[in-house]
């Protein structure tokens, strides 16, 4: 499966079905044991090629996206929206949606600038100014295909551009189920589960379940994560550069590294030549908390691809460091 055709599946928080089935049918071809848990997450085991002494690895990537949820519908046909997972309402305005199970077109809208007062335009709009145009002229009207509760997703192509570059909607985190499908595909000398969950960008949800169930001796994350690399964004805050390799964490806003499993990994990224680089900075979260935090606990460590403009409609990331997220995250399968 490329990574195109998973970025351009449609899968906010809580409405993963889609990416979900191309998962499964993807995982299906390459291991024998695949299954959906009660949370929704896809499951897939391989049995390792080494005799004795095997370990049990689990890499985990979560399917889910930021989106948005329709609230309510004005009068003049106007959807009303809150996110889903975070999103810079700045990044919103004039933005292609999709909404509902029909997928609807529409665009998100706020009030002209030449209608705003000057104390309008010091201010960042909340989400009660924002609201998502589909053309319909009465209530009833976008009622009809966009009910309450549905779900509405950005409609962003992914593209190839600049040099290795490219841009889409979802970078974080298919990038990392497209990893865990590809190392799916390859002998590893230890045992190997994948985990694909569901519900990380309001609160690990999916994970949490995951946890409970999966035994290992070692839980790596892959994940995409906020770069810095921007403008005149100081060397000390930038935290983690596109085309520097995947990002190993030590530590962010949910969870620590364990001590040991971190120097294994950055042993081997040293001992093998895979590129990476270390986050330099404590931002951001991801499933590693619920891998930690849940049924005892997992000795876990984060690598990350750096992705610009994350959680917005145009993200960007660079080929190689997904490569290198692949490449560290397989040498690890068989080295730790």
């Amino acid at each position: 499966m490329e990574l195109k055709q998973l970025c351009e599946l449609n899968g906010t928080s809580g409405d993963e079905g889609a990416v979900r089935a191309a998962i499964l049918s993807a995982a299906s071809k390459v291991c024998d044991d695949v299954r959906i848990d009660r949370a929704g997450n896809v499951i897939a085991f391989k049995k390792g090629v080494k005799k004795t002494g095997a370990k049990h690895i689990l890499l985990s990537a979560h399917m889910d996206e930021v989106g948005f949820l329709i609230m309510g519908v004005t009068d003049e046909g106007m959807l009303r929206i809150r996110p889903v997972g975070g999103i810079d309402p700045r990044v919103c305005v004039s933005k292609y949606v999709l909404v509902g199970e029909k997928k609807i077109k529409g665009v998100i809208g706020a009030m002209a600038i030449h209608l705003q007062t000057a104390e309008d335009r010091k201010k960042v709009l909340g989400w009660d100014e924002l609201y998502v145009d589909i053309g319909a002229k009465t209530k009833d009207e976008a009622n009809a295909d966009c009910p309450d509760g549905c779900y509405a997703y950005f409609d962003n192509g992914f593209e190839k551009f600049g040099d290795g570059c490219v841009v889409s909607k979802a970078l974080d985190d298919r990038v990392g189920c497209w990893n865990l499908l590809r190392v799916l595909s390859q002998p590893t000398q230890n045992d190997l589960t994948c985990a694909f969950v569901t519900k990380e960008e309001i609160g690990c949800r999916g994970a949490y379940g995951a946890a409970f169930e999966i035994k290992c001796d070692a839980a790596l994350i892959l994940e995409g994560t906020a770069a810095g690399d921007l403008g005149d964004v100081k060397d000390t805050r930038q935290v983690c550069r596109v085309g520097a390799g995947v990002a190993v964490s030590f530590m962010d806003n949910g969870s620590i590294a364990n001590r040991e499993l971190y120097r294994q990994v950055l042993g081997i990224a040293e001992k093998e030549k895979a590129h990476c680089q270390i986050k330099e900075g404590v931002t951001g979260g991801n499933d590693a908390h619920a891998y930690q935090a849940a049924a005892g606990g997992k000795a876990t460590c984060v690598l990350s691809v750096p992705c610009r403009y994350i959680h917005g409609p145009s993200s960007v990331a660079r080929l190689s460091d997904a490569e290198d997220q692949y490449d560290l995250a397989l040498k690890c399968v068989n080295g730790l």
